[in-house]
C-alpha cells in the first residue's frame, strides 16, 4: 500500500483533507453562533405559536411517509425478490422509476391534474356521463393525508432498494430451509424474512424520513406547515436569521437522531449479513390468482408515482410548446443549472477524492475525517443556508469595507451574491456521495498493487496518479452523475442562496407553481425529470443480482 504519512505530499494531503471537513463544519458552527445571539421577543412567539404546530406536523408527516414507504416499498421488494410472475423482470427496474421526480414537481403535477378541471377528472367525467365537475368528488390532495401519500410515492424506493437487496441476499440460506419444512410463503415473510430485513428497512424508511424533513416545496405547496417551511418563512417573511437559526438547531437535532437510528440499522444489517449464502433465494411461482394481486401491487405505485406524472407533464410541455413555443429563457436556465451544478459536482467529486486518497495512503489514520464530510448530507438544505449566510457575508462585508478604504471602490457580495454560497451549499450537502463511493471503489482495489508499484520505484504521488485513478475511473463517474442530478434537483439551498435575478430549472418550477402558472413550469420539470432518470437507470443496472 502507498504510504505517505509523514512525508511533505503526505501533510499536505492531511491539510487538505481537515480544510475540506472545516468548510463542512462551518455552516454548523455559524448556526450555532447565530442562534446564540438570541432572536430577542422573536423567539418566546415562535415556541408558543410557531414551533409546536410545526413540529406536530412535521412529526405526523413523517410518521405517515415512514409507514406508507415501508409498506409499499418492502412489500414490493418481497414480491419481486422471492415470487415468480408475469412482469416481475419489468418491475424489478420500474419500481424505482419514482426517484426521478423531485417530490416538489409530484406535488405541483397532482394539484394540476386532480383540480376539478384537470386531466383525470375530466377523463373520469366522460368515462362516467357527468357533465357538471360538481357530480363528480375526488379527495383534496392539499392537505397533510395528501402530502404523505404523494411524498411517500416517490421516497419509497429507498425502502425498496435497501429491502430487495435484503431478501435477495440475507434471507437465502434460511428461506431455503423454511421451504423444504414446508412453511408457507405468507409464515415465511412474517416469521422469518420480516425480521431479517428489518435493519435494512430502517436504512430505507431512515433516508425516506431525511428527505421528507429536507423538503420545502411539496409540503408549502400542499399546505403542511414543517420545521423545514418554518425557517424559510421566519428567515424571508419575519427578517430574523437568529429566529431561523434557533428553529434549524431545533431541526438538526431531529435529523442527527435520524442519522444514529441509520446507523443503528447499519450495524445489525452487517452483523446478519454474517453467515448467510451469496445466493437469492428459488423463487416461487404464484398462481393465476395471486399474479394478477401481485401485478396490480407493483403496477400501482410505478403508475402513481411515475407515469402519470410524468405523462402529465409531457402532455402539458407539449401544449404549451404548441401555443406559446419553448420559452425564451429556459436554455439560459438550463445553462445556470448545469453550471452550479457543474460546479459543485466537481468540487464534491475532487473534496471526496482528496479524503479518499488520504486515508488510502495513511496520511489519514483516523475513520473521523470522513464520518464528518459525510455529515452535511443529514443536514437539510434550509439548514445548510442560514448556515453559510452569517460567515459568507461577513467575509464579503469585509473585503468590500477593506476595497473601499484602499481603492474608494467596494466589491459588493463577492461570494454570497455570485453563487459561490450555493456551490459550497451543494458541496456541503452531497459530499457525502463521493467520500462513501470513492472509499467504496478503494476497497475493491488490493494493497498488494501499491506494494508492487513502490516496490518498482514509483512515488505515493504515482501510485494514486497511474494505479488508482484509472481503476476508480467507474466509482468516479458513479458518484459525479448522483452529486449533479441532486444539486439539479436541490431546491430549498437553491431559492434561498441563488444569486438575485438568477434562476434555475428548480426555481423556475417552483416560481411558476407558485404563481398558479403550472403549464408554463412543465418542460423545466420535464428537463428535471429526464436528467433524474440518468441515475435510476444506473440504479437499476447496479442492483441487479448477476445471475438474472
Amino acid at each position: 500500500m502507498a504510504t505517505s504519512e509523514g512525508t511533505g505530499g503526505g501533510r499536505a494531503l492531511r491539510g487538505a483533507a481537515v480544510m475540506v471537513v472545516c468548510v463542512v463544519m462551518l455552516p454548523l458552527a455559524a448556526l450555532i453562533w447565530t442562534a446564540a445571539k438570541g432572536s430577542g421577543d422573536l423567539w418566546p412567539h415562535l415556541v408558543r405559536n410557531v414551533v409546536p404546530h410545526a413540529l406536530t406536523e412535521t412529526v405526523l408527516l413523517s410518521l405517515g411517509v415512514g409507514v406508507l414507504a415501508g409498506v409499499i416499498g418492502t412489500g414490493t421488494a418481497w414480491l419481486v425478490a422471492v415470487c415468480r410472475f408475469p412482469g416481475r423482470g419489468i418491475f424489478e427496474w420500474a419500481l424505482l422509476l419514482p426517484l426521478a421526480i423531485p417530490t416538489y414537481i409530484q406535488a405541483f403535477v397532482y394539484v394540476d391534474a386532480v383540480h376539478p378541471l384537470g386531466p383525470i377528472p375530466t377523463l373520469i367525467r366522460s368515462l362516467l356521463g357527468m357533465t357538471s365537475p360538481r357530480d363528480l368528488w375526488l379527495p383534496e390532495v392539499r392537505n397533510l393525508p395528501g402530502c404523505i401519500v404523494l411524498l411517500g410515492l416517490v421516497l419509497y424506493p429507498y425502502v425498496y432498494l435497501a429491502a430487495r437487496a435484503a431478501f435477495l441476499v440475507q434471507t437465502a440460506s434460511v428461506l431455503d430451509a423454511a421451504r423444504t419444512l414446508g412453511v408457507g410463503a405468507g409464515e415465511a415473510f412474517f416469521r422469518i424474512a420480516l425480521p431479517l430485513a428489518r435493519p435494512a428497512i430502517v436504512v430505507g424508511v431512515t433516508l425516506a424520513l431525511m428527505e421528507t424533513v429536507n423538503d420545502v416545496g411539496a409540503s408549502e405547496f400542499l399546505g403542511v406547515q414543517t420545521l423545514t417551511l418554518s425557517i424559510y418563512s421566519t428567515w424571508l417573511n419575519r427578517s430574523s436569521l437568529p429566529g431561523a437559526a434557533q428553529i434549524a438547531l431545533f431541526m438538526l437535532a431531529i435529523m442527527f437522531a435520524l442519522v444514529l437510528v441509520e446507523r443503528w440499522g447499519r450495524r445489525h444489517l452487517n452483523a446478519s449479513a454474517i453467515g448467510a449464502r451469496s445466493h437469492s433465494p428459488v423463487r416461487r411461482a404464484l398462481g393465476r390468482g395471486q399474479a394478477g394481486l401481485a401485478i396490480t401491487a407493483c403496477l400501482i405505485p410505478v403508475l402513481l408515482g411515475f407515469v402519470l406524472p410524468a405523462g402529465h407533464l409531457v402532455h402539458t410541455a407539449w401544449l404549451r410548446w404548441q401555443f406559446h413555443g419553448i420559452p425564451e429563457n429556459i436554455w439560459q436556465e438550463a445553462a445556470n443549472t448545469a453550471l452550479l451544478a457543474g460546479l459543485g459536482t466537481l468540487t464534491a467529486v475532487g473534496g471526496g477524492l482528496v479524503i479518499a486518497v488520504a486515508l488510502r495512503t495513511n496520511a489519514l489514520r483516523s475513520g473521523l475525517v470522513p464520518r464528518l464530510a459525510s455529515l452535511g448530507y443529514a443536514v437539510p438544505g434550509t439548514v445548510l443556508a442560514v448556515g453559510l449566510l452569517v460567515p459568507l457575508a461577513a467575509f464579503d462585508n469585509a473585503v468590500s469595507a477593506l476595497s473601499a478604504q484602499l481603492t474608494g471602490v467596494p466589491t459588493g457580495l463577492l461570494l454570497s451574491g455570485s453563487g459561490v454560497a450555493l456551490v459550497l451549499a451543494y458541496v456541503i450537502r452531497f459530499l457525502a456521495i463521493p467520500v462513501g463511493g470513492l472509499e467504496a471503489g478503494f476497497g475493491r482495489i488490493s494493497g498488494t498493487l501499491d506494494m508492487a508499484a513502490r516496490s518498482l520505484g514509483e512515488k505515493p504521488g504515482g501510485v494514486v496518479r497511474r494505479i488508482h485513478l484509472p481503476l476508480l475511473r467507474p466509482a468516479l463517474g458513479t458518484a459525479a452523475l448522483l452529486v449533479f442530478v441532486d444539486c439539479m434537483k436541490e431546491l430549498p439551498a437553491t431559492l434561498m442562496l441563488r444569486p438575485l435575478n438568477f434562476e434555475t430549472l428548480a426555481s423556475h418550477v417552483y416560481g411558476e407553481a407558485a404563481r398558479g402558472t403550472y403549464e408554463d413550469g412543465a418542460l423545466a420539470a420535464l428537463l428535471i425529470v429526464l436528467v433524474g432518470l440518468a441515475p435510476v437507470i444506473l440504479l437499476a443496472r447496479l442492483s441487479r443480482p448477476r445471475q438474472d
